[in-house]
């Protein structure tokens, strides 16, 4: 049975199931991705890649922005730090989106594994990294550390994408100094920034399957709450963990991912 046009009704269960936990995972540590994009392009077959990206970010943005929301009201962090990380990253994510069809992704995921191996041995080999906030740079060059991750890592979410919430936590904490569940807060603010900014070129484009796209994102809000919620309540120690499973995961995919295009 079709209830959303050609789209089953069996699809679209098993669709909001992922959505469902890729807003869990996403809210905690990021890398929602992993799972939420995977199941679009296997619930969605007869559809183009873009518009099963453009259908993600839209399901992507309503889950990360009610964890953001979540995570405000308990933890309060810089506000004008937060902005001029989500501002950047809004304009970059822009740049990628427009270029992501013009430009060959695969060549970047070779680069992005050895990222994230690094990425991983850094957090695992640090057991109290994240665990208490410890500030580090001026203010001034934090908000210019700020900025210029930001459009980076927006650049690289709207011409790419796996990754982005790990490589913005990894900023946050490591070069930072902020605690992993304060580091979260910001990052769900600017991953809503660089989702928005995706969202804004791919419905220019209009290959956004927005039936489809505002169903899922539904599943993915109910994930994000309850992502959100259980990150508050187990500290920076939890989020810690999930993140390095979610990294070790994240260098799996990507890992077989490059080899199967070798």
């Amino acid at each position: 049975m079709h209830f959303f046009g050609a789209v089953s009704l069996g699809s679209m269960a098993f669709m909001g199931i992922a959505a469902l936990f890729a807003g869990f995972v996403d809210a905690i540590a990021g890398g929602g991705g992993l799972i939420q994009l995977p199941a679009l392009l296997i619930g969605l077959p007869q559809s183009a890649t873009v518009q099963v990206l453009g259908t993600n970010k839209l399901s992507s943005i309503l889950g990360t922005s009610a964890a953001a929301v979540l995570y405000r009201r308990k933890v309060k962090p810089d506000l004008a730090f937060t902005l001029a990380m989500a501002l950047p990253a809004l304009v970059g994510s822009m740049c990628g989106a427009l270029l992501a069809s013009h430009l060959p992704t695969h060549a970047l995921r070779p680069l992005v594994f050895f990222l994230l191996i690094g990425v991983g041995i850094y957090t695992w080999r640090r057991p109290t990294l994240g665990h208490v906030e410890l500030l580090r740079h001026t203010p001034g060059r934090r908000n210019i550390i700020a900025v210029v991750a930001g459009l980076g890592i927006g650049f690289y979410d709207g011409i790419f994408g796996p990754g982005t919430g790990t490589f913005l936590m990894v900023v946050l904490v490591a070069l930072l100094g902020f605690a992993f569940l304060t580091a979260s807060s910001i990052a769900k603010v600017v991953n809503v920034a660089t989702n928005l900014g995706a969202i804004v070129i791919f419905g220019l484009h209009g290959v956004i399957l927005w039936h489809v796209g505002l169903v899922l994102g539904l599943a993915n809000v109910a994930g994000g709450l309850l992502g959100a919620r259980m990150a508050i309540r187990g500290g920076s120690a939890f989020v810690r963990q999930i993140f390095l499973v979610v990294t070790a995961v994240l260098i799996i995919k990507v890992g077989v991912d490059t080899i199967s295009h070798w």
